[in-house]
């Protein structure tokens, strides 16, 4: 019996040490498998490297190779091309045996910019793929790379390691490296054209002794973010290109700037022409590369890349930001807010007598509604773009909901201008802080400010275009500051007068006269509540816009009864509003939808005499066969638009212009959410209208035209597109 304890305790004691001496010869085996065909790694304080191979045997005679390198966070190595500073990593195979050649090739680099230098190079984990030709196949071989190479961050430290591997003779063996070369080697860009994208020229010129190159690719996918890299003559360097992309997206125009001349040969110096450079293009995951000699072209045969207007990464923040805020400023006297605004000054009137606190007060309250209706009509944006929806400037106008509520809102406002019957809030809300000021007031002011965001909205004003354009396709970020700023600038009035309160004390004084304003005043509103049943007409059909017309007469009418009947002024209870805006809200959704044949505004239905439907994909045929295409992106909703066409586009002038055998007039309705018109303005990177832009011969990619038509701006675009 003791014994066999004896023996159980021994065998005990054993096993552990068993299983630690399999589990290591298990590991060993492992970790020798995963190392099969790479070097030893030499590491230094920031990197580390390896040389690797994607098979573990010679077999053949080429064999694909990689310079594996692991940096740390913030430490680079650079490209071929190192850019303003730095230098690329040199391999000597001096010391290989069996190694006939070795050609270093080089994944698409990463930018980076410091102290105004640009240096292109890796991050992080990179390999640079290696072709490798063998002597012998069938023959082992061993491999020596002496590399040297260069790390920077803050500072700058050089490198060197000697890297050795030897490959055995053997039947094709794939190393557990192979997957990663194969990934990095893709990354490599093709020589000539690829996967749809091409270099198409590349040209040079002087202009105020600055040298210029521009690099001219297209693609058969749009261009998102493209980059380029050009090498030339050794000294010469290239700034980051300035982009402009046109032809809706599938023609990329790169601008760069060469400096070094000085160090180089007279000849350079005068002109880059006959130059021989190597221009690395990139769209998203496709790359290619090709040689090719600059030629000369005049300035004046180029768009010029110092205007911000007409390149894609041109202005600045803070230009866009003064931009924003100018044409928000300038919405203030654009026809759809005039009838708010109108009230406003009205309230104005109104409290010239009063305390100038409860004026700071109103006009502060009044500002703030404008601006978070701003903030919020932004973060809607950011929401909907975050899940693909399409997005713009004034889009809301195409559902019916929203134009329903609006129309029930501004009849009201108006009847009540008229003494239909007075609206106070429920007295839930309007008992909350009685003692500091009257909150109906406030809440009201506010309410004012709200309805003044949401009636610009279908208006465009100089400047705004741009600025709404930079914020939609920039970061969440560039979108709510920009909108902030527009909503700062449209209530820049009543920031002033909160400002200096005293201001409305030099309007008259309040009087009888009054009632004759605040008619005028309902009328101006009514007018507006008829144009919103109008677009609401065009947008959800005439069955749909009947049913929410009866029910905002019939709601206007039992208040107007009640106040007849001595009731007092009419308040609404909460689920009275509820109730209010539920039918308003759902009568879209359960009211039968019409055909395109019922609908008034059907897409072709308005295109009489000049006017075509719009085929954007023909657009180029047209041009190509010596056409000239004017289009016009309109819709009912929008105020600018209606403008644009009574004022210009109507004009006789303009007619007979847009009536020649040579010119293809198009029109597109954006009324009603559409899918094409969408996609066709995103392509020019807008997202809202009015859009009017000229196609022709000698402007393929289309002349964009100001948001404000007139008849000159659309002259001088047809003049510069035809044939001349």
């Amino acid at each position: 019996m003791v014994d066999w304890a004896m023996r159980l305790r021994y065998r005990l004691t054993i096993l552990p040490i068993i299983l630690m001496v399999l589990i290591s010869a298990l590991s060993s085996n492992v970790l020798a498998k995963r190392e099969l065909g790479a070097s030893n790694w030499v590491e230094t304080e920031y990197s580390r490297v390896r040389l690797v191979a994607a098979s573990a045997t010679i077999s053949s005679q080429k064999i694909s190779l990689g310079l594996h390198f692991e940096l740390k966070p913030g430490w680079k190595i650079y490209w071929r091309s190192p850019g303003d500073a730095g230098f690329s990593p040199i391999i000597d195979w001096a010391d290989s045996s069996n190694l006939k050649s070795a050609t270093l090739t080089w994944p698409v680099p990463q930018r980076f910019s410091i102290l105004g230098l640009e240096t292109l190079g890796y991050q992080d984990d990179v390999l640079l793929p290696i072709n490798a030709q063998i002597v012998h196949p069938q023959t082992a071989t061993n491999l020596v790379a002496k590399v040297s190479y260069l790390t920077c961050n803050k500072i700058c430290i050089p490198y060197e390691a000697r890297l050795t591997l030897h490959l055995p003779a053997g039947l094709p063996q794939t190393s557990p490296h192979a997957h990663l070369i194969n990934i990095f080697t893709s990354q490599v860009p093709q020589r000539g054209d690829w996967n749809g994208l091409k270099i198409i020229s590349l040209k040079t010129w002087k202009h105020n002794g600055q040298t210029w190159l521009r690099l001219l690719a297209n693609s058969d996918k749009t261009f998102k973010k493209p980059d380029a890299f050009v090498e030339g003559p050794t000294k010469l360097t290239y700034s980051k290109p300035t982009i402009r992309i046109s032809d809706g997206g599938n023609l990329a125009h790169l601008y760069f700037t060469v400096s070094g001349l000085n160090n180089v040969n007279e000849n350079l110096e005068k002109s880059l022409a006959g130059t021989l450079f190597t221009v690395t293009m990139v769209n998203g995951n496709t790359a290619t590369e090709i040689t090719m000699p600059a030629k000369e072209i005049a300035p004046t045969a180029i768009i010029p890349p110092s205007s911000p207007s007409r390149i894609g990464v041109g202005p600045s923040i803070a230009f866009i930001l003064l931009l924003a805020l100018i044409g928000g400023f300038i919405l203030n006297f654009m026809p759809c807010v005039l009838p708010v605004l109108s009230l406003k000054i009205f309230s104005l009137i109104d409290q010239s007598g009063s305390n100038p606190r409860e004026v700071r007060l109103g006009f502060l309250a009044s500002a703030a509604g404008i601006i978070s209706a701003f903030i919020v009509l932004a973060l809607s944006l950011i929401v909907l773009r975050s899940i693909g929806s399409t997005i713009g400037w004034g889009i809301q106008f195409q559902q019916p909901w929203f134009l329903a509520t609006l129309v029930l809102i501004i009849t009201i406002f108006a009847c009540n201008l008229w003494g239909f019957f007075e609206f106070h809030l429920p007295k839930s809300l309007s008992g909350i802080g009685q003692n500091f000021l009257k909150v109906d007031g406030l809440v009201g002011h506010f309410l004012q400010g709200t309805l003044t965001t949401i009636l610009a909205t279908p208006c465009t004003a100089p400047f705004l275009g741009t600025a709404v354009s930079f914020a939609l396709v920039g970061s969440t970020i560039d979108i709510l500051i920009v909108f902030f700023v527009l909503g700062t600038g449209l209530a820049l009035p009543h920031i002033i007068i909160s400002a200096f309160p005293l201001l409305a004390a030099q309007f008259p004084k309040p009087g009888n006269w009054m009632l004759y304003l605040k008619h005028i005043l309902g009328f101006l509103l009514a007018g507006t509540a008829v144009w919103l049943f109008y677009i609401l007409i065009g947008v959800s059909g005439l069955v749909t816009a009947s049913v929410i017309g009866f029910a905002s007469l019939s709601s206007i009418l039992l208040m107007f009864l009640a106040h007849r009947k001595n009731f007092g002024g009419v308040q609404l209870s909460a689920p009275g509003l509820c109730l209010l805006a539920t039918v308003t809200l759902t009568t879209p959704l359960w009211t039968p939808n019409t055909s395109d044949v019922d609908r008034r505004f059907d897409l072709g239905a308005g295109l009489i005499g000049i006017w075509k439907p719009f085929e954007p994909t023909i657009i180029n045929e047209l041009v190509s066969s010596g056409k000239t295409v004017f289009v016009d992106i309109t819709a009912d909703w929008c105020i600018t638009c209606q403008v644009n066409k009574n004022l210009v586009i109507k004009s006789t002038d303009v007619i007979e212009r847009m009536s020649r055998n040579n010119v293809i007039a198009m029109q597109a309705d954006w009324t009603r959410p559409d899918h094409t018109i969408s996609q066709y303005l995103s392509k020019f990177n807008r997202f809202g209208i009015p859009f009017n832009v000229v196609y022709g011969p000698n402007a393929p990619n289309g002349i964009i035209l100001p948001e404000l038509l007139t008849k000159s701006a659309i002259f001088i675009a047809f003049a510069n597109a035809e044939t001349r």
